[in-house]
């Protein structure tokens, strides 16, 4: 009995052994290309990027895509080869001379890229230090409303979501403040939305939250938005789109999320206080002040759950230093998730211990979760970046399989990894992880482009570029973002790097990949959850809009889909009478075709990479007058949703000049 009481105890420590060896699983991705570097530099340096992840989008209409990135200033790069084509200071915008001006501060939270009030045109929203948001039009002018400014503390936290169904979306920002009112929502007009600034009663605990932390998405399946706050206390906050708290489950009592701390022992929580001088269990419970949530269906059963990844600290001795970074899972009643097999109710603990906690030796590591269905499956594993130097991904099963974790320190100088991107690059089955790493200061190195298989494996890596100018380390702190930003099918990884402005690398063979965590916190709307895809963001246009008979119009019709992917868009396209086709049909992906003068498109179109239909028309039938020349075309999006997008051409008409004036 002895004997096989020992065997069964030995047996988790062989098994962990034999996963740990795994070969790489066999992949046919290929190494990354570098494609172009210090995009947004000057002459002789860069600004320095922190943690903001660009986005990628046709914001003009003309076919080809921009990258939309900031560090200080917000710039707008062509994607095919990184040259600038406008910037922007933070806080201002394209109507003062970016030479005149200086920037209000520093840009922590992606770039959003969204169509905020519902007009069928992508506005840029960004959020930065001294307590500036702004909502840009696509060429760089503040939209009426804005920018505001909640607070004179630095933004870290920005998001946009329509919380109340109105088909606009409210923008929600966070602040690196010293008291609990630390989120702030706004209508896309800039009025601020009744029922907010929020901590403002007595329903919960927070304080400043000093990462892009807040996740937004439908909570509890009412078809409104839920915001969950994760902040520098060890209690995390989730409100109604109203501002109302949201009640926890009974077993807390009557207290709202915000009133239930998070400790290791769920024992300890349920208590609903711990005595720090005694047993590791009362000790032992999470900060969560650069601690990220994610809303997310993590076991494909219909509702959501949160997840939440903090630092566990001893309370005997403070916060700071940390333990290790603690990851947990929520029920949208904030009781730990529990279904069938899977049991959060005990979580993973001594996940590893800090290298360092101290920016001064090396930028802080923010262990922003991202959710994806690695192995194929149908269940969604958690991945994230510690505070150890390592990358790791939890299966459900509260473990880690194969040679997870992975480790970007191994010894030297210290170094962080980002963000993960999450891709099923060669559309196996199997989904890649990407994260760029940063090295320590003075060391003069540089991080890593690592991509890493299914199971952990290392696939490739390849380092970033040197600083440019004077500074003595580089790599990228913020997460990447995966696009395809040149229309070659294939996609690119964008970085935003510490000290060589932005930079893009080729993926050959990419250009079936399916995106399930395209960018930081998820989509471009930075909302930390999984959205919906939809083509609400999709716009059509014509040119010339003034012609006349025998004249050749080009349409062009541009698939924007924040994410996830569909999977079975179909395009429809009926040529209304004066006009004939007159050839030049071509898509970026997918397949088209023209019969009939009907002009259809069928595939796939991804989270964050726009997919673009053009053709073009005669003028063919003999007009007598001024006439509008309508032409609509209807998207379905495989999901029961069809949206109607039109573009319309004067023929024999004038046009009409009158004076711009812009306001300040």
């Amino acid at each position: 009995m002895r004997i096989l009481v020992a065997i069964l105890l030995l047996f988790p420590l062989l098994a962990g052994t034999v996963a740990a060896s795994q070969p790489p699983a066999r992949s046919h991705t290929l190494a990354p290309v570098l494609k172009w570097q210090r995009g947004g530099c000057y002459s002789s340096w860069c600004e320095t990027g922190w943690y903001s992840a660009p986005a990628v989008a046709d914001l003009d209409g003309d076919g080809a895509l921009e990258v939309i990135a900031s560090a200080y200033s917000i710039v707008v790069l062509d994607g095919a080869t990184g040259a600038l084509e406008w910037r922007v200071k933070s806080g201002h915008d394209r109507s003062q001379d970016p030479a005149t001006v200086d920037n209000v501060g520093r840009t922590w939270p992606g770039v959003v890229v969204a169509d905020v009030d519902d007009d069928g045109q992508l506005e840029i929203v960004t959020a930065h230090g001294g307590g500036y948001v702004s909502v840009y039009d696509r060429d760089g002018y503040f939209q009426p409303g804005w920018p505001q400014r909640p607070t004179t503390s630095e933004l870290r936290g920005l998001s946009a979501y329509d919380l109340d169904g109105d088909d606009t979306l409210e923008i929600v920002v966070t602040a690196a403040v010293g008291n609990k009112t630390n989120t702030w929502v706004y209508e896309h007009d800039g009025t601020l939305r009744p029922g907010w600034p929020q901590l403002v009663g007595d329903s919960g605990y927070a304080y400043g939250v000093f990462n892009d932390n807040a996740a937004v998405g439908d909570l509890d399946g009412d078809n409104l938005g839920e915001v969950v706050i994760p902040s520098d206390v060890h209690y995390i906050c989730a409100y109604e789109a109203t501002g109302a708290p949201i009640p926890a489950h009974a077993m807390y009592g009557s207290k709202a999320w915000g009133k239930v701390g998070v400790w290791e022992s769920l024992a300890t929580e349920l208590k609903g206080w711990g005595d720090c001088s005694t047993t590791r269990a009362e000790r032992y419970r999470t900060n969560f002040a650069h601690g990220p949530a994610v809303i997310a269906d993590l076991n494909g059963d219909g509702p959501v759950e949160v997840v939440a990844v903090g630092n566990v600290y001893d309370c005997d001795v403070g916060h700071p230093p940390g333990k290790y970074n603690g990851v947990y899972v929520f029920n949208a009643d904030r009781s730990r998730f529990q279904a069938g097999v899977y049991d959060w109710s005990t979580v993973p603990i001594n996940t590893g211990a800090p290298l360092t906690e101290d920016y001064n030796v090396i930028e802080n590591n923010q262990p922003n979760p991202a959710v994806a269905d690695l192995d194929g499956d149908g269940t969604r594993e958690i991945i994230y970046s510690s505070y150890d130097g390592r990358v790791h991904a939890f299966w459900l099963d509260r473990t880690e399989h194969g040679a997870w974790p992975y480790a970007v320190y191994t010894g030297g100088a210290y170094r962080f990894a980002s963000e993960p991107a999450i891709a099923d690059l060669d559309n196996d089955g199997h989904a890649e992880v990407i994260v760029a790493s940063w090295v320590q200061k003075g060391t003069y190195q540089t991080g890593k482009l690592h991509i890493l298989d299914y199971m952990g494996n290392p696939l490739h890596e390849l380092d970033l570029p040197a600083a440019f100018g004077s500074p003595d380390w580089n790599g990228a702190l913020a997460a990447p973002t995966l696009a395809d930003i040149d229309g070659d099918a294939d996609l690119e990884v964008v970085l935003n790097t510490a000290h060589a402005g932005f930079v893009a690398y080729d993926l050959p063979g990419t250009a079936n990949a399916r995106v399930l965590w395209g960018t930081g916190r998820g989509n471009y709307q930075r909302t930390g959850s999984i959205l919906q895809g939809t083509l609400q963001g999709s716009v059509k246009q014509v040119a010339p809009t003034l012609a006349g008979p025998g004249d050749t119009l080009v349409y062009t019709i541009a698939l924007h889909n924040p994410g996830p992917a569909l999977a079975h868009v179909c395009v429809t396209d009926t040529l209304p009478a004066p006009v004939s086709y007159a050839g030049g049909l071509w898509a970026s992906a997918g397949s088209w075709g023209q019969a009939g003068g009907v002009i259809t498109w069928t595939g796939i179109v991804p989270a964050g990479a726009p997919v673009t239909i053009t053709y073009g028309v005669t003028i063919s039938t003999p007009l007598a007058g001024p006439q509008a020349i309508v032409n609509t075309a209807l998207l379905d999006d495989g999901q029961g949703q069809v949206w109607s997008r039109s573009a319309t051409a004067i023929v024999n008409g004038y046009a009409l000049y009158l004076p711009l004036v812009r306001h300040p």
